[in-house]
C-alpha cells in the first residue's frame, strides 16, 4: 500500500495531473485549496442539516461530486487539455448550472427571496450554510484568477464560474430557508 506521505512536495513543489510539478504557490494549486475548503464547508453544512432534510443533503451531495471533478479540471497544465479530454475522467458537469438555476426558482417561489442582507447564524445549518457560501465566494475568485492566466480551458471557464456564482446565490437563500422560523431547532 502506498502512503499518503510521499515526501515529494517537502521541497515546496506538488504535481498538477500527469505529473507536471508546480509549486505550491502556483494559481492553480491555491484556487483547488479553495475549493476544497467549499467542499468540506458544504459537508459540514450537510452534517448540521436535520434528518429530514433529505433533498438538500442529496443536492448537496451532487454538488460536493462536481467541486471533485472541478478541482481535477483546474489540476490540468494548458499542454494538457487535450489529454485530460481523452481521458475518460470525470469533468464539471454542464446540467449543474441548469440545476443551481432550477433550486434558486424552486426556493424564490417558496418565499425566500433576496431582501437585503442577513446576519448568519438563525441557526446551526444556517450558519453552516452560510460559511460554504463564503467559501464559495473565496472559490469563485480563485477561479477566476486561474482564468486570468489563461491557465484553465476557456472553452469550460464561464460554466465553472457561472456555476460557482449560482451556488453562493443558492446557498444564500438555503441559508434564509434553515433560519426560517418554522425550521429552526426547538429549544
Amino acid at each position: 500500500m502506498q502512503s499518503i506521505a510521499t515526501k515529494t512536495g517537502d521541497d515546496g513543489t506538488t504535481s498538477l495531473l500527469f505529473g507536471r510539478r508546480v509549486a505550491k504557490t502556483d494559481v492553480r494549486i491555491a484556487a483547488n485549496g479553495r475549493i476544497d475548503e467549499l467542499n468540506v464547508r458544504l459537508g459540514m453544512a450537510k452534517a448540521c442539516l436535520p434528518p429530514d432534510e433529505t433533498e438538500a443533503r442529496v443536492f448537496i451531495e451532487q454538488v460536493q461530486r462536481n467541486l471533485v471533478n472541478l478541482m481535477g479540471e483546474v489540476a490540468v497544465a494548458p499542454e494538457d487539455w487535450e489529454r485530460y479530454a481523452s481521458s475518460g475522467m470525470p469533468n464539471f458537469d454542464q446540467a449543474l448550472l441548469g440545476v443551481l438555476d432550477a433550486r434558486v426558482a424552486r426556493l424564490e417561489s417558496e418565499g425566500f427571496t433576496y431582501k437585503g442582507w442577513a446576519t448568519p447564524g438563525g441557526s446551526l445549518p444556517a450558519a453552516a450554510l452560510d460559511c460554504a457560501r463564503t467559501a464559495c465566494r473565496d472559490a469563485e475568485l480563485g477561479l477566476l484568477q486561474v482564468r486570468d492566466a489563461a491557465l484553465l480551458n476557456p472553452e469550460r471557464a464561464d460554466l465553472m464560474l457561472h456555476s460557482l456564482n449560482r451556488l453562493s446565490d443558492v446557498l444564500w437563500l438555503e441559508a434564509r430557508r434553515a433560519e426560517s422560523t418554522d425550521r429552526a431547532p426547538q429549544a
